[in-house]
């Protein structure tokens, strides 16, 4: 069995992370709004973006997305100042966002009893940058850049359990991953977390969980997904 966490929902607190990054750009600027604004902000148009990204005429890259989407937030807040340098210090920051509480020594314990990776929508340099890649198989790190998709396009979840194979069971979070392992027919495990709910017309989860740990309970020692 291999198991798939997604990197900024379930493993790391992205929003505290990426706030803490733009309050830093807001307040040497003196804007009005706050970092947890513009991180919100963000974050609506950049997922919306990876959502409708058309990769059959070449691959787009997650920095060049979430640049795009970084100016489309500086143009509806009427803010004058360079999505593309901006978009580089945010992804810098991405080292020093927080994983949530749970995760550090939650990620060993499964580790120990089957190969743990990452699934997510992000370049492969980036992924490298975060807490949570230390923690899981490097050789499992399941990005959109290596996979040639994005979350919630089935493409990527089933091309994640081709490499995997069937037994792989993916921890998501937020609405659209949930949604999108279930009806892609990935065994997918909820990991509740705050600031995210399930997609009210999707499909609902046979286990659902509230910390990593529990994963030896629902996966581990009963091999269920």
């Amino acid at each position: 069995m291999i198991v798939t966490f997604d990197l900024f929902s379930a493993l790391t607190d992205s929003r505290r992370g990426g706030a803490a990054a733009f309050a830093g750009i807001a307040g040497e600027r003196g804007w009005p709004c706050g970092g947890e604004q513009l991180y919100d902000e963000w974050d609506r148009r950049n997922k919306r973006a990876q959502q409708r990204v058309d990769t059959s005429a070449g691959w787009v890259s997650f920095r060049d997305i979430s640049r795009d989407a970084l100016a489309a937030t500086y143009t509806a807040l009427d803010l004058d100042a360079d999505a593309d340098t901006d978009i580089d210090r945010v992804q810098a920051s991405v080292g020093d966002w927080p994983l949530w509480p749970d995760v550090a020594e939650g990620l060993p314990a499964v580790a120990a009893h089957v190969r743990i990776g990452i699934l997510s929508n992000v370049d492969d340099e980036l992924a490298v940058t975060t807490r949570a890649h230390s923690l899981v198989d490097a050789g499992l790190v399941l990005s959109s850049q290596r996979l040639g998709a994005y979350k919630p396009d089935p493409d990527i979840y089933l091309r994640a359990r081709d490499f995997a194979g069937d037994d792989l069971v993916h921890v998501a979070t937020s609405a659209r991953d949930v949604r999108g392992a279930l009806e892609a027919g990935i065994h997918t495990v909820r990991l509740v977390r705050p600031g995210h709910r399930l997609d009210p017309a999707g499909p609902v989860p046979a286990v659902s969980i509230d910390a990593v740990p529990e994963l030896l309970e629902h996966v581990v020692r009963d091999g269920t997904g």
